[in-house]
């Protein structure tokens, strides 16, 4: 009972406390008008900042479009750049989200990457990695080119400049790091016949072949898929041990060579007229 007795009675000043006029506690009425004053305050603060953010000044007037350092564009126009920003870009120096002018600019052809900041009172400086193609992706009259990075982006060859040669690439949209890293694997092989990789093609099922720059194909299959990952180099080993011998035998008439055999190799014969005896000696350097 006197816990109930003291509940009720805490309730009662609580109830008769919160009821009274606060005109008869100078103390309370202190207290909440100094809150008010600083919530009033502070209400003058933010529309006197809004006000002012809002002043003409503020308004984006100037772009600047810079290369990253060390760098030059060459593909990216800047006064077209400029306008298109200016035109598009919402906000002003205070309220323009920076995250979608880098979107803006990222969505142009020939632009990797974009970085975006404000300079104070109205301007934008934007810096720029411009693509630098590596290849085409589809042939040479395709409308896609490739990097060095193994990203995709739209272009054409005859855009890439002059003096730049590109490898051709060939292969599914989402397998591009793919043929670039095999491209890279296949470069380093065929050094010692001071030949470079020129075209790479890579299939729907993931077989691929090269063109190396003497305008030998080589054909490696789908060995890279296998659980064994040291296959295809062990039949790129097994090659370059072997080829003193098909060099000595048929001097510059090998145009075509498959690396698809599981214990040696297959080479075809640019020759239009091939002896029987060369074909079996053809036959027996598979077997390797």
């Amino acid at each position: 009972m006197n816990v109930m007795s003291a509940f009720l009675n805490w309730v009662g000043e609580a109830f008769v406390f919160m009821m009274s006029p606060l005109w008869n506690h100078p103390d309370r009425m202190q207290k909440v008008s100094r809150f008010l004053m600083r919530c009033f305050a502070v209400m003058v603060c933010i529309g006197i900042l809004v006000w002012l953010s809002q002043r003409p000044v503020f308004t984006l007037r100037q772009v600047l479009v810079e290369p990253l350092a060390g760098q030059t564009l060459h593909h990216i126009s800047k006064p077209l750049v400029k306008q298109q920003v200016l035109e598009t870009v919402q906000g002003n120096f205070f309220s323009v989200r920076l995250e979608d002018v880098k979107r803006g600019f990222e969505s142009l052809p020939w632009v990797r990457h974009a970085n975006v900041r404000r300079v104070w009172p109205n301007g934008l400086i934007v810096s720029i990695e411009e693509q630098k193609p590596f290849g085409t992706w589809g042939g040479a009259d395709s409308q896609t080119l490739i990097n060095a990075h193994g990203e995709l982006f739209s272009g054409r060859a005859s855009e890439a400049g002059e003096g730049i040669s590109l490898i051709d690439f060939y292969g599914p949209e989402d397998a591009s790091k793919e043929v670039l890293r095999l491209y890279e694997k296949a470069n380093t092989w065929f050094k010692p016949w001071d030949s470079e990789v020129k075209s790479l093609t890579l299939s729907e099922r993931y077989a691929w072949h090269v063109r190396l720059s003497n305008g030998m194909k080589v054909e490696f299959g789908r060995d890279e898929e296998s659980s064994d990952k040291t296959l295809t180099e062990d039949r790129v080993a097994r090659l370059f041990k072997y080829w003193p011998q098909v060099q000595e035998k048929w001097p510059s008439r090998v145009d075509a060579i498959d690396l698809r055999y599981a214990n040696g190799f297959a080479v075809h014969l640019a020759s239009a007229s091939v002896k029987k005896s060369d074909v079996d000696d053809k036959k027996n350097m598979q077997k390797q």
